[in-house]
């Protein structure tokens, strides 16, 4: 079975995709064609999002879904012209929250996501450049960092850091475990002051080999046989020194994230 989704919004549509992903991957069996169609935010642009929507009827024969989040219930009205099925995301909260605050609402295009709050944008931005400065071991002095990730070479310890960064202001360094630190199966000297803030990330062998072969072809740093022994000393050196350690290889980088922080008790929202 394949469904066409359109993830449909006057802002950005990263609310609308981030959910409607997750909801989406719940139903196995069904290939979904997915498209975003963001700012829409005028009646000219709701109609061409509702002639897109028409025409993809036509073409499939299957009634397209649309994850919505656009705030003008009459441009949100408008795309429903285009005979989808209209999953609005913030319809079921929007009026127990009235009737609880005592208040009604009041509509703004793209305010989850605009610049409201300087300081918490400066703490991102702090945070990124972190990630980035202490990256792979280039900066090795971590007496700021709230969490190092530790693991061998392309296990996924940047993309980690810097999701931390941009989404909860985290500064995330981390650490390649290196054949000599492996060998010694001892916790380097520059870690140990911070081992209350360091966290293990593993991979699978033959994933890592694929990673390692797109980045290095047919080096001996991608064997399959050199992954295998560098994760599993990595391993004898999370167990031994007590390191929390999570596998990345069918865990979405949101998940890991989270996960960390929850271990490591550090309480930070998502900006």
């Amino acid at each position: 079975m394949r469904r066409t989704v359109f993830y449909i919004s006057d802002g950005t549509g990263i609310t609308a995709e981030t959910i409607g992903h997750s909801v989406l991957t719940q139903f196995e069996g069904v290939d979904f064609d997915t498209y975003r169609i963001p700012f829409v935010d005028s009646e000219d642009k709701a109609s061409q999002a509702a002639v897109r929507i028409k025409t993809a009827y036509a073409t499939s024969g299957v009634r397209p879904i649309v994850v919505n989040t656009i705030m003008d219930r009459a441009l949100g009205d408008i795309v429903a012209t285009g005979g989808a099925l209209m999953l609005d995301v913030f319809a079921p909260f929007l009026a127990p929250l009235e009737d609880e605050l005592g208040t009604a609402r009041s509509p703004r295009v793209g305010k989850a996501h605009g610049l409201t709050n300087f300081a918490e944008y400066e703490a991102r931005i702090n945070a990124t450049n972190y990630a980035l400065t202490h990256d792979d071991g280039i900066d090795v002095i971590y007496d700021d960092a709230e969490v190092i990730l530790v693991g061998v070479s392309r296990v996924g310890k940047t993309p980690t850091c810097l999701y931390m960064a941009l989404h909860y202001g985290v500064k995330a360094a981390n650490y390649p475990l290196t054949e000599e630190d492996l060998a010694n199966l001892e916790l380097p000297k520059r870690l140990v002051p911070h081992r209350n803030k360091l966290y293990g990330l593993s991979i699978d062998a033959q994933r890592l080999a694929q990673v390692r072969e797109a980045r290095r072809p047919g080096s001996r740093y991608a064997k399959l046989e050199q992954c295998r022994r560098e994760l599993d000393q990595a391993d004898k050196l999370f167990r031994r020194e007590g390191i929390p350690v999570q596998s990345t290889t069918h865990t979405s980088i949101e998940e890991i994230a989270s996960k960390i922080l929850a271990q490591l008790g550090i309480e930070k929202h998502m900006f």
